[in-house]
């Protein structure tokens, strides 16, 4: 066929298909960590668990919590074990974490032994999409039935991901892998917004759709699997013809025995990829700050601005639709001054906009909206551009277990930051201090990213560079 005339040669053709249904991922799975985790679910099961321990209360004689607060002392329990309601979603976190990281591992190392992503793709998707639907049946004072399909929604998003990611080697170029990574997590808080809007939607308007709160929230649960699962059948059909599987290793036994086999050979064959390991440690540490941030904005907006709830909700929404913007612009810049300087730009713009942050007076709503579009600028594209440059310094074939170290890395320290702005904002007495203490992961991460000699990296693991570094 000829591309003068007009026609697209098909393999161009079906490149093109790759790229698209490879982005609609990206879209259809940013509705869990966005209106489910991030915005829904915490307060939400908080709520039920504080129900069943204040009935716990009430079937003891007792007429109030000790102390009167029932979100911080009354406790429900779990396996023999006693602690607050209100820290339940914390303890919910960290175990959640803990074991993706047990299960990441095994998941990229499985699949990159198999001969159908696709097939392990949906099952990941599809799997978490129905036990996040799963959440609306929980009500009443059923908190633990809400912990268990939390936990199984959990993993699947994080084993979907690693599969997703290991893909993007595989339908993409060098030169093409900046602007398609940017374009995909782009997208993906395009979606994200779209979907929280629609949610924030049924819940704010829940007394005029004439039904209560809970019935909203847990509607919101219900379509958030929908939507999870529907859009989920583009990136299915358009990854048609892109599976490549390793060679055999020679392992027999069980697929989880092997995956954890090939996995101890994947991190000491890492060992001999230094390079690939640096930019894997700078980008933890910047990942952390960036990680942390996000979480602790709605609270620095609250306790420390004092601005109101629905300012808080918004922001969100301005962060989502902002990150598409910035994600875009991201890719097209990492076209021009190649993807490390990119990185390193927007490293620097972090540092700036949480040194704004230290200096916004509380009430200024307009000041607190400026931050949030400086975060949205520069959210997507910094981890957009991670996630593509880690993709070349991977030696092909190994990119699901790769990726399965670069999850479990940026899952590994997610502890850190949060503890810096615990510690520093208990220590000063204000939350200032402590979001201006958050600066040293993104210096941190600057510096040792200007080290890494990327070009260098990427051909150590076998690929050839793109031609704009």
């Amino acid at each position: 066929m000829s591309v003068l005339g007009g026609e697209v040669p098909p393999d161009a053709a079906q490149r093109r298909r790759q790229h698209r249904g490879w982005c609609w991922y990206d879209w259809a799975n940013s509705v869990f960590p966005t209106s489910v985790t991030t915005v829904f679910l915490s307060l939400y099961l908080t709520t039920v668990a504080t129900r069943a321990a204040e009935a716990d209360v009430a079937r003891n004689g007792v007429d109030a919590c000790p102390g009167g607060n029932a979100l911080r002392q009354c406790d429900v329990s779990l396996f023999g074990w006693a602690f607050p309601a209100g820290s339940l979603w914390g303890y919910l976190l960290s175990a959640a974490t803990v074991l993706q990281v047990l299960v990441l591992p095994i998941t990229g190392a499985v699949a990159d032994r198999t001969r159908n992503k696709r097939a392990m793709l949906a099952v990941f998707a599809f799997t978490g999409a129905a036990t996040t639907s799963l959440l609306a049946l929980v009500g009443g004072r059923n908190w633990q039935l809400g912990v268990v399909l939390f936990i199984a929604a959990n993993l699947c998003f994080g084993a979907a991901v690693v599969v997703y990611y290991s893909f993007l080697p595989e339908i993409a170029d060098p030169d093409e892998r900046d602007r398609l990574s940017s374009r995909g997590w782009a997208f993906g808080y395009l979606g994200g917004g779209v979907a929280l809007a629609l949610h924030l939607l049924i819940y704010l308007g829940h007394d005029a759709l004439g039904i209560e709160t809970d019935t909203a929230v847990r509607l919101v649960f219900a379509s958030s699997g929908v939507w999870w699962a529907a859009f989920t059948v583009f990136p299915l059909i358009g990854l048609g013809g892109s599976n490549r599987a390793t060679e055999s290793t020679g392992y027999e036994g069980s697929v989880a025995t092997a995956g954890f086999r090939q996995l101890l050979s994947t991190v000491r064959q890492a060992r001999h990829l230094p390079l690939t390991l640096g930019f894997l440690g700078a980008y933890m540490i910047f990942t952390d700050g960036i990680n942390t941030v996000t979480k602790v904005a709605a609270q620095y907006g609250d306790v420390e601005l004092r601005l109101p709830q629905d300012v808080l909700i918004v922001t969100i929404l301005i962060v989502q639709f902002i990150a598409f913007v910035g994600g875009v612009l991201h890719g097209a810049l990492a076209h021009r001054l190649g993807a490390k300087r990119t990185i390193m730009v927007s490293l620097g713009v972090w540092i700036l906009v949480l040194g704004c942050a230290y200096f916004v007076q509380a009430g200024q709503t307009l000041q607190f909206y400026g931050l949030a579009v400086g975060i949205g600028l520069v959210l997507g594209g910094t981890n957009a551009l991670s996630r593509s440059v880690f993709s070349q310094m991977v030696p092909a074939g190994k990119e699901a277990e790769y990726f399965s170290l670069y999850e479990i890395g940026e899952r590994s320290t997610s502890w850190l930051g949060p503890l810096v702005f615990a510690v520093v904002g208990q220590a000063t007495g204000s939350l200032r201090p402590a979001i201006l203490s958050l600066v040293v992961f993104f210096v941190v991460g600057l510096v040792l990213v200007s080290f890494v000699p990327v070009r260098r990296a990427i051909e150590a693991a076998g690929n050839r560079p793109p031609q704009v570094l």
